[in-house]
């Protein structure tokens, strides 16, 4: 939940918090917690008390929902301010080129929930950087992507880009691109071959259309998640996953370059 008048965003959810607290507690203005909490976040708290910024224990349930927005706050909330999302430059694609770093794009996905939980599955994997589009159809940092992503946010970097097909031109020969897609000829499994000698920027598409046109043609390969009976002439019940799950499968596979 936004905070306009003060520009902040309310962080809920305990592994979330506890993970802001740890990585980047310079970030927190003011917490709230209730009384299960009260050994939970006693650095936290005294990092507060150092630079006067507020802590309270909260004894009504109903003030948590109230500062975040949602009953699933688990007994905490922290208020940052809003995060804004980095512009992508070229200096930042020179230096994952140097250290050899992916980077996974998002191509509209709309559902906060699903950028938290794929947030999750990035770090989890650890894929550093996201891409996401400045369209109005995408997702971006909420209180529930915050919660969803238990922690992950802190271990991510999200940029964003104007157009993602002109990444993908600036990118060809440098990085490799792959696309999700149904009638892809390759299956996720090959993912770690192909980007062997080069970092990879993968591309996941909107959770009803998948990948635009122009996204879809500038990739340089385009990969499946085989389903039951791909190949077989078999029916499957079905036949895509949530973008969110496939983002978890396609990680899994992009992982085996670092192993």
């Amino acid at each position: 939940m936004k905070n306009k008048a003060k520009k902040e965003l309310a962080v809920c959810g305990f592994e979330a918090v506890k993970a802001l607290a740890k990585i980047h507690p310079e970030k927190i203005n003011r917490l709230y917690f209730d009384e299960s909490h009260k050994f939970d976040f006693g650095e936290i708290c005294r990092t507060l008390a150092s630079r006067k910024a507020p802590y309270n224990i909260v004894k009504d349930a109903a003030e948590l929902e109230k500062l975040c927005g949602s009953v699933h706050h688990q007994g905490v909330v922290a208020m940052i301010a809003q995060p804004e999302i980095m512009p992508l430059t070229k200096e930042i694609t020179v230096e994952w080129l140097h250290k050899k770093e992916s980077a996974l794009i998002l191509d509209r996905v709309g559902n906060a929930n699903n950028l938290g939980a794929i947030v999750r599955s990035a770090a989890f994997f650890g894929m550093k950087n996201i891409v996401i589009p400045m369209a109005e159809q995408q997702a971006s940092v909420t209180t529930s992507s915050y919660r969803i992503a238990q922690g992950g946010m802190e271990f991510v970097n999200i940029y964003s880009i104007y157009s993602i097909p002109k990444l993908l031109q600036a990118m060809k020969g440098k990085m490799v691109s792959f696309g999700t897609d149904l009638k892809a000829k390759k299956q996720v499994s090959e993912i770690a071959g192909l980007c062997k000698s080069k970092p990879a920027l993968i591309v996941l598409g909107n959770e009803e259309h998948g990948i635009s046109k122009d996204v879809r043609e500038n990739c340089d390969e385009l990969v499946i998640i085989p389903f039951a009976g791909m190949g077989k002439n078999m029916a499957a019940s079905v036949e895509s996953l949530n973008v969110a799950q496939a983002a978890s499968v396609i990680l899994y596979e992009w992982a085996a370059c670092l192993r």
